[in-house]
């Protein structure tokens, strides 16, 4: 395992501030080794690092994010990869369709208004009764 982090790091290890982060950094802030990050990016296709002509890995805030979903899901609540990269395909569908849904609410007159957020309360429900 990487070194344990610090105080400091653990009240917020992700800055809101930063744009990129080294491997090394991604392997002190999530736990995992940086050949284990590696691997995940060679199975999560979402994982994506900027590689500068150096080649030297620089992972984004949502990288950073999807990495901690991904070891919550394996290490966690016992996931396979496989699963994993199907709930990880799930989530994003969700994610998708609440925003589309947002953009909609936000353009529509009253009744539509109504109507939409009255189906998104419903489709809630589903989803805490799937969960």
């Amino acid at each position: 395992m990487a070194r344990p982090l610090k105080s400091h790091e653990i009240e917020s290890p992700i800055s809101h501030e930063r744009l990129y982060y080294r491997i090394g950094e991604v392997s002190r802030i999530t736990g995992l080794k940086p050949h284990v990050l590696r691997y995940w990016e060679s199975e999560f296709k979402a994982i994506r690092p900027h590689k500068e002509g150096s080649l030297q890995r620089l992972y984004r805030r949502k990288d950073l994010d999807l990495i901690l979903k991904i070891k919550k899901l394996l290490y966690e609540e016992g996931f396979t990869i496989a699963g994993a990269k199907k709930k990880i395909r799930d989530l994003e569908r969700l994610e998708n369709r609440e925003m589309k849904l947002k953009r909609v609410e936000k353009g529509s007159n009253g009744k539509a208004h109504e109507f939409l957020v009255a189906i998104r309360e419903e489709l809630k429900g589903i989803r805490k009764i799937l969960e």
